[in-house]
Parts: C-alpha cells; structure tokens; sequence
C-alpha cells in the first residue's frame, strides 16, 4: 500500500467520531496518541464543553502552527445521504462522510505529513505546533479565541499559521486563502404603533417606516475594495413583523443585516454610517451589533511563498490567492502579527449531504503540506 494511504485512514477514523459542534468525541485523543509518538509535548486546554489542544514540538526557533476543528456541522437527514453520515465510505476513488472536506481530511493530512517530516529530520530547525479547537462550527467562544488568550500569556506567538479548512475550488491546490474579510452582524427592532390596516392614521407601520432606509443601505457603496478584497457587502437576512393576520398593522419589525468587509473600512465607519442613515430616516429602533471578526490578510511574506511553491512542487498548479469566502479560525490567530493562510481540500460538498473528498486529493494534501514544512525548515 502506498505509504500516504495512512492519511485515509485516519480521516475515516475521525468521520466515525460524530463530533458534531461543540462535541469531539475522542477525535483529539486520535491526533494526540499519534503526535506524542512523533515528539510533541501536549497541552489540553478545555474551556467549558469545548476540548481544545495545543501541541508543540522542538525547543526554539520560529514556530508554524497547523491550526483546525475536529467539530463538523449536523448531518441533515440521514435518509438522504447515499451513505450513513459517520460511516466513512469510499467509492470509485471519493470518500464520502460528514467532515471528509471541512476539514477531518486536512486535519490527517496535517498529521500524517507531520510524522513524515519528523521522520525525516528528526533535528528539525524552528518549532511545529497544533491548535485544534471542536468549536468552530458552532459559536466559537471557547475554541481557538481562548487558546489565542492562552497562548498571549505564555508569550508563545507563532510566527506562522496554517488552517486546513477547505479552501481549494476545482482541483486540490489551485487555491489558497491568504485573508478574509471581516463580518459584522446586526440585529435591528424597528418600532412603530400596532393598529388596524382600515385606520391607518392611528397607528405607525415599521414595515413602512424603514424601507426607505434598507433600501439606501442596500444601494450605499461602502469602498471599493482593494488588489486583496472585493468591495464591502451589505446583506439584508431576514425580516420578520406583523401577527400573521391580514387587518393588523404591525407594531414592530426585526430585521437581520451582516456586512462582509474589506480592509477599505472599519467596523465603526459601517456601524456609524448605518445610523447616521436610520437616524435620517427619522426611525424609531433599537440596535444590536456583533462582530465575528475583523478581515485579515497575509499579502506576502515566508509563508505565503512556502505554500505557493508547495502547490507548485507536488501538483504542478500555479495557485490562487483570495480572501473569498466566510469566517474563520485564522481571524482570532492573525491579530497576533501571525502570518496565516488557509490550505485545504475542494469545498465544493462542505456542509452538504454526501459531503466528499477525492481520496487522491488526500495524498496530495499530505504532499503538499510535507513540502511547505521542507520551505520553511531545510
């Protein structure tokens, strides 16, 4: 068998694990019996119901960090799954499972070239580590953003970082993540006066009242993005008011909006723009504002080369670099001066029934991470 099918096989032990979000149900203790042989030292760092660890190996010098989750998102319906969720299953050459493609697949990948490496040069220069988190599908409070405050303490900061989620789009490779845009949230109640629709007069229609406003938010040019980010994103994702009957003009109305934000803008110029605009409009609301995460971007720099020669050596691709897509992990790690990017297996099943991975795309993935280490620590 060839050597590289050890990642396949730890990825199907870890699919068997239904590690759905925040449970990990023993996936770290797979990554941890292994990398203890491989001479890390482990650090377990729960935070409440979620298991986290840090490994590292080596004593000085700079550190690269493989950084992922071994939570996935539910199931959905079992009976529409051509195979059980958590019964890894392989089949003219793809696997199929929850979590085989975000990111159980990369996270073996990491593993296995790790052991790899190591065999290796068992002397390497600089440090390799780990942060594995099982909250990151979920509301990621106890997960990485913890261990980032653990790690500030210890004045442990990696100088690079490498998150293995998906990040690939039609061949495995052909893309890398070097940033991501920032998310801000928000909830909006619009306030008005409840009343009958046949006396308008004495009553207040929010419903009314505010579209006006969406719509300027809705037509507002934030920025216009940069070389790295695509212009801001104002999305309207849900509205919801009245009492279901059709006489009863409502009395209020709740409406969720998020922005995806370049580096262009920051969260206060968004935050201070979208009321400036309701306060305009002469609206009756209250607001509530969360921010998932600020964008970050990693434009040039060691690691950035590592991986596109990686790319380059093991596939042959000559890969992409975006800041397309949702949130990450790499948005609580890149505040630290960490440079960071994003590596992983085609998305094109993430978080879908029947999610797959090419098992080929496995030994690649294993390849190319194994390259990036001989990049950065000859």
């Amino acid at each position: 068998m060839h050597n590289d099918s050890q990642t396949l096989e730890l990825t199907k032990q870890l699919i068997s694990r239904q590690s759905v979000t925040p449970e990990d149900d023993g996936c770290q203790q797979l990554m941890t019996d292994r990398l203890v042989k491989a001479g890390f030292n482990i650090q377990p760092l729960p935070f409440e119901d979620v298991d986290n660890f840090w490994a590292i190996r080596g004593e000085s010098g700079p550190i690269l960090c493989f950084a992922g989750h071994t939570d996935v998102v539910p199931s959905g319906p079992e009976s529409s799954w051509q195979s059980p969720p958590f019964e890894p299953t392989v089949k003219d050459g793809v696997l199929t499972g929850r979590g085989a493609a975000d990111m159980k697949g990369s996270l073996a990948a990491m593993v296995v070239a790790v052991e790899n490496f190591v065999a290796n040069n068992p002397n390497h220069p600089g440090r390799i580590a780990f942060l594995i988190t099982s909250d990151e599908e979920g509301i990621a409070a106890n997960g990485t953003v913890k261990v980032v405050e653990w790690l500030k303490q210890q004045n442990t900061i990696p100088e690079y970082c490498l998150v293995g989620e998906p990040s690939s789009s039609e061949k495995c490779g052909d893309t890398i993540k070097n940033g991501r845009r920032g998310s801000l949230g928000c909830k909006l109640r619009v306030l008005g006066k409840q009343g009958h629709v046949a006396y308008p007069h004495l009553a207040d229609n929010p419903i009314h009242n505010v579209a006006p406003a969406l719509a300027e938010l809705a037509n507002t040019e934030w920025d216009r993005g940069n070389d790295f980010f695509p212009a801001t994103s104002f999305q309207v994702s849900n509205i919801n008011g009245g009492t279901g009957a059709t006489n009863v003009i409502p009395g209020e109305l709740d409406i969720v909006f998020n922005f995806r934000f370049s580096t262009e803008v920051t969260e206060q110029q968004l935050r201070e723009t979208t009321e400036a605009i309701l306060n305009k409009h002469q609206l009756n609301y209250a607001i509530d504002w969360h921010l998932s995460g600020q964008p970050f971007l990693t434009a040039e720099g060691e690691l950035v080369d590592a991986a596109v020669s990686a790319v380059k050596q093991v596939t042959g691709l000559d890969t992409l670099l975006s800041t397309a897509g949702g949130t990450s992990d790499g948005r609580f790690i890149a505040p630290m001066g960490t440079q960071v990017v994003e590596l992983g297996p085609v998305n094109a099943t993430i978080h879908q029934i029947n999610e797959c991975v090419a098992v080929a795309d496995l030994d690649r993935l294993t390849a190319i991470y194994e390259s990036l280490l001989e990049n950065l620590f000859k």
